[in-house]
């Protein structure tokens, strides 16, 4: 069977690790949004405690991720510490649907964030090691597409199934049901894929050889604004949307759900397309428009005030660019930090890259709270900020694009590759 030439030339390996990200992050969605909800008016916790609880998990999801980069480029390799983290995760799920009070929700909290935080360096990794700089753009992106198919199929399929059980026990059952699917999908499918050591190396060795690595530290400072511009999206945007712009809450979700589909839509044709750009410069592309997409949810707001347009088309147009600027970045930064990695560690590598998920996400939640506390004229002003750091964003990137070797800074566009046969995983 061979494959048409405009479709992804990627191994049946890396469709296979695609299949299993759609999958898991299906689970995800399922608990994600019900879980806050569900032991706060069911299990009767306090806000404070579920709060305390999800800071636990993020805190074990640190450490995670630095343990499982130092395993993935060690004895582990990538499909063991890929199939523990996953193991790990369905206790975590299969914890929070046994939870009864706080202590037993804080301890599935601090499981399920050692397994989330296990599980990014090797699924990366893996998708490094299976694929040629050319085709990394491509491969990021499709699994990008998966996790996001995934959320989005995830929580609209939870929707439904609460309002016809009201059973939200079973959102949680769901989640770890999918970990295990995924895990037998590496067990039976997935061969390792790390790269054969003469000698093993301490477990932190490959931390100070990446810590030294000054592009890689200096591509993690511009990550971290990365992370966290998407972390707004999520955290301050629906309620700015709300107060801030005057936007009927049953308006923001399908405003959402649209944003969602056009980054589904957009993600694999702009991996391509960017395929003719360096990574650095793909990476500046999505800094100016995410400062143009903040901008223009600044304007929603004026334009409200003012009556000047619906703050409706404004808020649709700027989620509209800030689909660009995320399906721009996705494939860019992680294929650059796999570019960047020597091959035996690449598991640290994107590790770090990983961490710096964990700082954007840490920090964004916080800075928009405090902004949006403020009175109406001044919590405009958050997304005044996030405009002006993009100036600095796009400094940082510039000195990266200097410093970076040309093998690592090149545009990967080429001619179509001949179409290659299905095949079989090996074992």
């Amino acid at each position: 069977m061979r494959i048409p030439s405009w479709w992804p030339q990627l191994s049946f390996q890396v469709w296979l690790i695609f299949v299993g990200r759609l999958l898991s992050q299906t689970g995800t969605g399922f608990a994600l949004f019900y879980t806050p909800l569900f032991f706060v008016d069911q299990v009767g916790l306090r806000a404070t405690q579920v709060g305390l609880g999800l800071g636990l998990m993020a805190l074990s999801g640190v450490l995670g991720r630095i343990l499982g980069g130092s395993m993935a480029d060690g004895a582990w390799g990538r499909r063991s510490t890929l199939i523990l983290s996953l193991a790990i995760s369905a206790a975590g799920s299969f914890g929070f649907a046994l939870s009864q009070g706080f202590y037993s929700f804080a301890l599935a909290s601090l499981v399920a964030g050692m397994g989330q935080g296990l599980y990014w360096p090797p699924v990366e990794a893996i998708v490094a090691d299976l694929t040629t700089r050319e085709q990394r753009n491509e491969a990021y992106a499709l699994n990008r597409l998966g996790d996001n198919l995934g959320l989005s199929l995830g929580v609209a399929m939870a929707s439904a199934l609460v309002a016809l059980t009201k059973n939200y026990r079973l959102l949680f059952v769901i989640d770890g049901l999918t970990y295990l699917i995924f895990l037998a999908l590496l067990w039976f499918c997935i061969r390792e894929t790390r790269v054969a050591q003469s000698a093993a190396e301490p477990l932190w060795a490959g931390w100070k050889t990446a810590l030294r690595d000054r592009s890689l530290v200096v591509f993690a400072l511009a990550n971290i604004f990365f992370t966290t511009y998407i972390a707004q999206l999520s955290s301050s945007l629906p309620l700015y949307l709300r107060k801030g712009a005057g936007i009927p809450e049953v308006q923001i979700g399908p405003l959402f759900a649209l944003h969602g589909a056009l980054i589904a839509l957009l993600q694999l044709p702009a991996a391509r397309w960017l395929n003719r750009w360096t990574r650095v410069r793909a990476l500046q592309g999505s800094a100016l428009m995410w400062g143009l997409g903040f901008g223009l949810i600044w304007l929603s707001s004026l334009a409200a005030q003012l009556g000047a347009m619906p703050a409706m088309g404004m808020a649709a147009l700027a989620l509209a660019v800030l689909s660009l600027a995320l399906v721009s970045y996705n494939p860019s930064a992680s294929a650059l930090v796999a570019d960047l990695a020597p091959d035996h560690l690449r598991g640290v590598y994107l590790s770090i890259n990983s961490l710096c998920w964990a700082v954007g996400f840490a920090i964004g939640p916080l800075i928009g709270g405090m902004a949006l506390d403020l009175p109406p004229p001044w919590a405009g002003g958050l997304w005044l900020f996030w405009v002006s750091t993009v100036s600095l964003v796009w400094g940082i990137l510039g000195f990266l694009d200097g410093t970076l070797p040309c093998r690592v800074n090149a545009a990967t566009a080429s001619p179509p590759q001949a179409a290659v046969p299905l095949r079989k995983a090996e074992p």
